[in-house]
Formats: C-alpha cells, structure tokens, sequence
C-alpha cells in the first residue's frame, strides 16, 4: 500500500525534513517536502498527496490556517499536525478542524510510524468502498434499485460478481423485495445483455400449459394449436432466461427443466427435432427450497443443479435506512406520472413509514406512496394520507410532555395548520395553542 501513497512534510525545520524523509522512504512511500505553508499550497494544488504532515509553528500562516486551507481544497486529504507538548491545545484544535491525529516533537520512530500505518489503512478502506461505490454505480439498467444500507450495498456486490460468470442463480427473499430487479440488474451486466431477457412467472402459468410455454409446440400437437409456436427456452438462446417462482412448478416438469439445464437440448411439444439454446437461468422464489427438498416437495437434483449462486434479498423492514430514499423515488415517480404537485413527504408521515414493518415490502411501499399522491393535495404526502392505523407508528414516549408534543403534530397536520380547528379538536383555545407551538418548536412541515 505504501508504494501507491505520497506523504508531504511542512517544517521549517531542515533536520526535522530530512529526518521524516528518510523514515517514510524507507518505508516505501513518495515524500515531498515544503518549508512554509506558501511552498507547501503551491505543491498541493499541483499535487494530490494522500498524507501531509504539518507543523503549527511555521513562518507566516501557522499550521493552524494551513490545515483548514488543505480541508478546502480537497477534504479527503489526511492531515498530520506536528507539535511540541506546549502547545496540543492547538493541536486538539486543529482535529476539530478536521486534521485526522497529530503527533509530539521530539518524535518517537514508533509512534510515527504508527499514526502513518493507520492513516494508510484509512485510505486504503475508504478507496476500497469508492471502488465497491463507483462498481456499484455502474451497474447498468439498475436505476430502480434505491438503497444506501449495509443490506443492500452486499446485494449489490454481489450482483455485479456474479454477473461476469455465467453460473446459475438463485434469488431469494420476501414477497415485494424486488427479487425481478436484480434478475434484470446480473443480466444487463452480462455478456448476454445484448439479448432480452426472457421471464416466465411460473405461478401465474397453468400446469397443463407450462410445457407448450417453455418448451415451444408445433402446429397440431394439441387442440388450438393452429401454429407451430418457439418456447421460452429457444426463444432465451444467447440470453438469460428468468424463472420466477420456481417452487410452483410440478414434479414432472422439474424433470424436464432438469434434463434440459443439463444437455441445453429440447424438443418442442408435438415435434421430433432436437433443438439446441444456450441460455443461462436466474432463478427467485419466496419460499425455502431445502426444505421443499426435505419435505419431498422439490426435487434434490434439480435443487442442487440450481442453486450455483444464491443471493438473498434482505426485507425491507431490516433496511430503514433505504425507507425515505425509496419513498422520496416513488412520490417523484408518481408525482410525475400524475402531473401533481407534491415533492416532499411531511416530518409525521415519514416518521410513519420508518415506523411501519412493511409486511408487504418495496411492493407495499410503492402502493401506499401511489395510493398517497392520488388522495393527497398540496405538495407534500401527509401522515392523513396514508392509511395506517396511528398505533402502528406511535413510538413509546418516555414523558407526557413527548406525547403532548407528538399529538399536537398530529392534530395540526391532521388538519392543514388551520390552528383555529385544530384547537377546536384539542379542546384549547387559540391562545394556548400558539403557546405550545412555540414551546414544542413545533414547525410546519414541507
């Protein structure tokens, strides 16, 4: 790591220069040098450098100002401050400042070269996550997939590594979690994203009718067939080919999907010519298929020649963090779609749905936000234009000047801040209302 990171000492000290200089190059690192904060700006804004150490008592602008110059220019750089014991106060300040440690002359070897390695790590993890960042932004066609949490991040990762394979895929996860947006997401990131991607929703198709939709027919095989028909297999060569609830399908055609994964050949129904595709499948189900397996349910052969790779879709209700950001997506999405005005969620209703456990997950959210800006008016979702029950997002209040305080949000935006009616319903006048507002801070919410 070392060989990738550039140091640059401020010191208006020679001894003090060459000394340091000598340390970090032996250690392998590019170093520069400046005697005064003038030199030393001139080179940082020819230079990025990674680590700059930097003493407080330099001639002309101190170590102080000159920190807080480097922050403006680029807040990333990790800045050392040097100091003599008289004066750490100054150097407690600069942290304050955004300096990352600073360190006491006369210098010990050891504590040097432990604040630099742990600097170094520093830089080296927050690297590591722009690199995870900037791979995950470049995943293409996955712009409705919103989310900052750890939960999602890992989903994300591991999206765009098995996307570059051409293994097979499980997706696994709750009702609503958007299983058919990572399918789309690992195949317009594949080599095959030059194709369509074919899906079939295994649970909305008849039993008797799955065969013909897979496998493809030729004119005559049954009752109605009046034209020879490609199936999703062929239909899927040279591209992915998504099985959505796979654990609806019946024995036999487990057996059927199992031998065509295996030999890429097929016949269409009421034919005798062997068709060859080479497709890659991407699985999702809501439900657990070991224990399908274990319970005879699902066949272990074909459990195993699909399950390459699984990704597990975490529930919404364990990712709160991405709750407001899908929220504020949908009210821009629909907001649009409608030609409304509304571009905010208000302070309650947000607090409602960071409350909610969303049983029914993204898929729910998405309805009660559409469901929101269809019934709503002005140009924010209010807590009376969604549909729960208070309880549902009434946190336990430690004092009952906290309840006080949160019902009288309620009230107010249950009725537009028409103060005059919301004191009707509190059962206080004006006076005492306008008395609470102000001692609550209680401010009107976008």
């Amino acid at each position: 790591m070392s060989k990738n990171l550039s140091i640059l000492i401020v010191d208006d000290e020679l001894s003090v220069r060459d000394s340091l200089s000598n340390w970090f190059i032996e250690d392998g690192y590019s170093v520069d040098t400046a005697e005064d904060a003038k030199v030393a700006l001139k080179k940082i804004e020819a230079f990025n450098f990674h680590i700059i150490l930097v003493d407080i008592k330099l001639p002309g602008m101190d170590g102080l100002e000159l920190n807080r110059r480097i922050k403006s220019i680029n807040e990333d750089t990790i800045v050392i401050i040097m100091t003599a014991f008289a004066s750490v106060d100054s150097a407690v300040q600069a942290l304050k400042d955004g300096a990352y440690d600073y360190v006491c002359k006369p210098f010990d070897p050891d504590a040097v070269t432990h604040i630099i390695r742990n600097a170094s790590k520093n830089i080296q993890l927050s690297n590591e996550n722009l690199s995870l960042q900037e791979r995950i932004k470049s995943l293409a066609n996955v712009e409705d997939i919103i989310g900052k949490s750890e939960g999602i991040l890992q989903v994300l990762e591991q999206v765009r590594v098995v996307a570059e394979t051409d293994s097979t895929v499980i997706i696994t996860g709750d009702s609503g979690t958007g299983k058919e947006l990572f399918a789309k997401a690992i195949h317009m990131n594949s080599t095959r994203r030059f194709f369509p991607m074919v899906i079939v929703h295994c649970g909305a198709i008849a039993e008797n009718l799955m065969e013909s939709e897979l496998f493809g027919h030729e004119r005559g095989a049954f009752t109605g067939a009046q034209y020879a028909r490609k199936g999703k297999f062929e239909m899927a060569d040279g591209a992915t080919l998504f099985l959505d609830e796979i654990s609806t399908i019946s024995m036999k055609m487990q057996i059927e999907l199992l031998r065509v994964l295996e030999t890429k050949h097929f016949t269409r129904v009421g034919g005798n010519r062997e068709l060859k595709s080479d497709f890659r499948v991407i699985c999702a189900t809501n439900r657990n298929l070991k224990s399908m397996v274990d319970a005879g349910e699902f066949r272990e052969d074909l459990y195993y020649r699909l399950n390459v790779f699984t990704i597990d879709i975490p529930p919404l209700r364990e990712r709160v963090e991405d709750i407001k950001l899908l929220a504020l997506h949908f009210v821009k999405l629909y907001a649009e779609q409608m030609n409304r005005a509304t571009k905010y969620i208000g302070k309650r209703a947000m607090n409602a749905l960071e409350n909610y456990p969303f049983p029914g997950n993204v898929r729910e959210l998405e309805n009660l936000i559409e469901r929101a800006i269809v019934i709503g008016t002005g140009d924010s979702v209010r807590l009376k234009d969604l549909p729960f029950d208070r309880v549902l997002s009434k946190p336990t209040w430690e004092s009952i000047q906290e309840m006080e305080h949160h019902h009288i949000e309620i009230i107010l935006e249950k009725y537009d801040w028409n103060i005059s009616r919301s004191a009707q319903a509190l059962g206080v006048d004006r006076v005492t209302l306008y008395s609470k507002i102000k001692k609550y801070k209680i401010e009107k919410a976008n």
